[in-house]
């Protein structure tokens, strides 16, 4: 584990701290299929490994782009993989246009914009061996139905996706084989890249911390960015004490540069305003 405390001192507020571990790696693919999108390719697919995109296609360039060149050296062990990559990436598409329109039936739609989204993949933690899949489908940004490998049953998240629950309850060697590649033929693709990418993704970045604030009335933006991994935690104290009320916690958000950023806003009363003094940083 490896754990980052980053402090600002603002007057009695001490800010942040930052907890960033090594935790499971993980490969997944996110697919979109969608109608009447506007400026928006019908079918996407982004391939991510411990949340770094590695490939994308899409059904306007209709091929496999690569994202990151440490990713090439997969040919090094298959010198097909690309071609059935996108051989396969060929059949999601048409797929999904036939699961889109399945879906528009079901819900009794005909036009209008709707979206399939699919994410599909699995975990690996390389110090206990232990493997984790999920295959999960969305509708118009709700869940629709989600695979639980425990049971090998699918739940149905809302009325109209119990029939497919049933058909696919029903399907034991579409069961079967969906476990096995969420468990082990993900996993060993993952294992690959994590091994190809090993300098990349096991890197340690530390963030560069700061204040920001527009007038002396308005909110104070705690933000950090530039580090890796994407395991962070972040908010603010007073006087021992981590504060609740009137912070507004934003998301983790990747950079441009594969690194990754987070902010935390803060409503200070009006007698709490100063300046920055110190700011202090340390790896344990």
């Amino acid at each position: 584990m490896i754990l980052l405390n980053t402090y600002l001192l603002y007057k009695g507020f001490c800010l942040v701290w930052l907890e960033i571990r090594e935790l499971m790696h993980s490969y997944k693919y996110f697919y979109t299929a969608s109608s009447e999108v506007t400026n928006f390719p019908e079918f996407v697919i982004v391939g991510m490994v411990d949340d770094i995109q590695v490939g994308h296609y899409d059904s306007n360039i209709k091929r496999v782009e690569v994202k990151q060149d440490w990713v090439k050296k997969v040919t090094e062990d298959e010198a097909e993989y690309w071609k059935w990559l996108n051989q396969r990436a060929v059949f999601n598409q048409q797929n999904f246009k036939v699961r889109l329109d399945t879906l528009k039936r079901l819900f009794n739609q005909t036009g209008g914009v709707h979206i399939v989204q699919v994410m599909e993949g699995c975990e690996w933690d390389d110090e206990t061996g232990d493997v984790n899949g999920y295959y999960q489908h969305g509708y118009d940004g709700e869940d629709f139905i989600v695979l639980d490998l425990k049971t090998m049953t699918w739940v149905a998240a809302q009325q109209q996706a119990v029939v497919t629950k049933q058909k696919w309850d029903k399907d034991k060697a579409l069961l079967e084989y969906n476990k096995y590649y969420l468990t082990k033929i993900c996993v060993h693709w993952l294992k690959k890249f994590v091994n190809y990418g090993r300098s990349f993704l096991m890197r340690t970045d530390l963030p560069t911390v700061s204040l920001l604030q527009k007038t002396p009335s308005s909110r104070v933006t705690c933000h950090a960015t530039g580090f890796y991994p994407n395991r962070a935690m972040m908010f603010w104290r007073k006087d021992g004490e981590e504060l609740h009320e009137d912070v507004d916690k934003g998301e983790i958000l990747p950079n441009h540069d594969g690194s990754f950023q987070i902010s935390a806003d803060l409503q200070l009363p009006s007698d709490d305003w100063g300046s920055t003094t110190v700011c202090f940083s340390s790896l344990v």
